[in-house]
């Protein structure tokens, strides 16, 4: 694959931070609390986690983390790779009915975990064999720092090698391993780069994303590295917690998601923030409604660039350029090397032209190698050299993508096409909506119906009745909810997204 026209592609993110801490040893590399590293600690720290990995026997296996925001993750996961082996990185807040099928799956060599996981963990594995476990953190009395080491285990990865199997978050469905070379990450993070090219003169990128998602590694773990920047961790993310930071810690970047922005923005201390060394943000894992968009460019005065991805892309597909024009409701122009298409969302073959909406489906070097143990789905997403990704979306004159919905959550209402994402940036733009999610309920006569949820901005009294005027007044009608449920928060995924087939339980629809 020729990747002659990015920014440097290092063979693995293993060659990455090698080279960080060989251009960059005294500079900070990564902060959380009191835990604080120079990039020449942070290599060194790595070199021995990998050291004590691979004596256990780690290279060419699998080895799982179910931790929280920490520096331990951090290390853990260059070390991982270091060591040769297979990263799977699972959220610490799974319980145990959740983590047992997904390690039965995995079959890690080595489970790595901290104190917010140890319970489950402890139920897990009476269940699941695992060959070795190690629990990191201060109540454990070992960091993943503790041992140093001047140099990495050999060989180091190639860029064929496995470097992680990324669980789908299952929010539509049962999770998959997304299976991914080193290839994979390292060419996607240069392909971003493209598009958003990271100063290496010392930003400062708060991660208040969870580290064990591909979105955090990828906007904070990986990116950080590559161009030799502080990585702020925020062990879990508050409205208050995040304002100190961007204060204290004077942060020139932040990675975030709707859920981030909108806790933000909802919070009190928002209107004093202090926002001055902000120069921009990012936003990605879940669609921003563009009216939210606006509202924190004007009271930040940092605009957010919002991109679309997955986990079988490693994750990233397109991102509003820094430098070019952003379009606010779009998640921007495609990757380089990266070629997307709208086709008809049935026949999954004809091409649609620039306006219409269809299944978007992408070619790249960073598209996945298939899903671990899971022919079936592999030969579904990946047919013909391009990986079908289940989303609804359109490409402009411009080529700019806009995401119009899932496949899945597209609903047939009375024979007609209706895309809840539609519906939902529509209740967003009502003022006294703070978020709103809209799902599809069975119904004898049209087929399908629309069902939101909201829930009220601050001190904002919201009736049914208004939202009903509101849709009505801006939707056709078949577009319009049959029904409204009001709701303190909407349920989320340890990822920021709003989790879909939550509200599909609690309003009973199958």
């Amino acid at each position: 694959m020729n990747v002659s026209k990015l920014p440097e592609v290092y063979p693995s993110v293993v060659h990455m931070l090698a080279e960080a801490a060989h251009r960059w040893p005294d500079r900070e590399a990564v902060a959380c609390g009191g835990d604080r590293l120079t990039y020449s600690d942070y290599f060194g720290a790595v070199a021995g986690f990998a050291k004590q990995l691979t004596e256990l026997g780690a290279s060419q296996q699998r080895v799982a983390l179910v931790m929280a925001n920490s520096v331990d993750i951090c290390i853990a996961m260059f070390g991982v790779h270091a060591a040769g082996a297979q990263a799977v990185p699972l959220n610490p807040l799974y319980t145990a009915a959740e983590l047992v099928p997904i390690l039965s799956d995995a079959e890690p060599h080595v489970l790595i975990y901290d104190a917010l996981s140890a319970p489950v963990i402890a139920t897990v594995l009476e269940k699941v064999t695992v060959p070795h476990v190690i629990e990191l953190g201060t109540s454990a009395g070992r960091r993943a720092f503790d041992q140093l080491a001047e140099a990495l285990p050999e060989p180091w990865p190639a860029p064929e090698d496995p470097a992680t199997l990324q669980y789908t978050g299952g929010t539509t469905g049962v999770s998959k391993g997304v299976n991914l070379s080193h290839l994979n990450i390292a060419v996607n993070i240069s392909q971003r780069e493209a598009l958003l090219p990271t100063a290496t003169t010392g930003e400062r990128i708060l991660s208040v994303l969870p580290l064990f998602h591909i979105y955090g590694v990828a906007m904070c773990l990986h990116n950080a590295v590559y161009a030799g920047a502080t990585l702020v961790v925020l062990p879990r993310f508050t409205p208050e917690a995040a304002f100190e930071l961007l204060k204290t810690e004077q942060i020139t970047i932040l990675a975030g998601s709707p859920t981030v922005f909108v806790g933000l923005m909802a919070d009190e201390r928002f209107a004093a923030a202090d926002f001055s060394q902000l120069k921009l943000s990012y936003s990605g894992s879940a669609p921003l409604p563009a009216a939210l968009l606006e509202k924190w460019r004007i009271a930040t005065g940092a605009p957010v660039l919002e991109g679309y991805g997955q986990s079988e892309s490693a994750p990233v597909i397109s991102f509003n350029p820094l430098h070019g024009k952003q379009k606010p409701g779009s998640v921007g122009l495609a990757l380089p090397q990266t070629d997307i298409e709208i086709v008809d969302a049935v026949d999954g073959q004809t091409v649609l032209g620039a306006g219409e909406s269809g299944e978007i489906r992408i070619r790249g070097p960073q598209v996945m190698q298939g899903y671990h143990n899971r022919p079936a789905e592999t030969a579904q997403a990946l047919r013909n050299g391009w990986l079908y990704t289940g989303d609804i979306g359109e490409l402009d004159t411009e080529d700019y993508l806009f995401i119009r919905d899932r496949k899945k959550d597209m609903l047939i209402v009375s024979g007609f096409n209706v895309y809840p994402r539609e519906i939902e940036e529509l209740l967003h733009r009502h003022p006294k909506v703070l978020e709103a999610a809209v799902i599809g309920r069975a119904d004898d006569y049209r087929g399908e119906m629309p069902h939101a949820f909201v829930t009220p901005a601050p001190d904002c009294e919201l009736t049914a009745e208004e939202l009903e005027a509101y849709c009505r007044e801006n939707l056709a009608a078949y577009k319009v909810p049959r029904a409204y449920d009001f709701v303190d928060a909407l349920p989320k995924t340890g990822a920021g997204k709003i989790h879909k087939l939550a509200l599909h339980e609690r309003a009973g629809s199958p």
